[in-house]
């Protein structure tokens, strides 16, 4: 886990030159959902999110992070956070990648311009154009507490992710 003093770390011990760093107020964006449906992070505030950004729809590891985190979804909202799916893919290709897999959460496309919020979080690979695989856990204040940036063809799991939600101090009524 990372604190407000260091970059997001990378699964190899070194630090991300570029992914914004725990204790950074998260950019606020608005990406489509669905086909007609855009989503703010702000319609979450008061809330715990968590930005999964992935390299691409239908890559084998892609959609074996995205399932394990549908399967522990209900987890996650145990702390009251939601999830949230971010790649540079079209929001045709999320809509049929979501049916396919059955996930009960949003893939938003930071499609046009391609990257923009990878990008503004520090996390887009422009050499393949694609945002890194990258988590953030944004508090419901809008601060991002912990990042985590995994090489590509690895799954990063979904330990990290639970560990900085339980290090969240729990707002009122929450975790009931």
């Amino acid at each position: 886990m990372t604190n407000a003093n260091q970059p997001a770390s990378s699964a190899n011990g070194t630090a991300s030159t570029t992914a914004l760093a725990a204790g950074t107020a998260a950019p606020d964006f608005t990406l489509n959902s669905t086909l007609d449906k855009p989503l703010a992070l702000s319609e979450y505030r008061g809330r715990p999110v968590i930005l999964a950004f992935y390299p691409a729809d239908w890559s084998p590891t892609c959609g074996d992070q995205l399932a394990l985190y549908n399967e522990v979804l209900p987890e996650f909202q145990r702390h009251d956070a939601r999830l949230i799916g971010i790649s540079v893919d079209g929001k045709w290709c999320h809509k049929a990648y979501a049916e396919a897999r059955n996930f009960r959460f949003p893939l938003l496309a930071d499609f046009e311009p391609k990257g923009e919020i990878a990008r503004t979080y520090g996390v887009y690979h422009a050499k393949n154009g694609t945002s890194e695989r990258a988590l953030f856990v944004i508090d419901g204040d809008g601060v991002i507490r912990w990042g985590y940036v995994a090489p590509a063809g690895v799954n990063p799991g979904a330990d990290g992710i639970l560990t900085a939600l339980e290090a969240l101090p729990v707002a009122a009524g929450a975790r009931s």
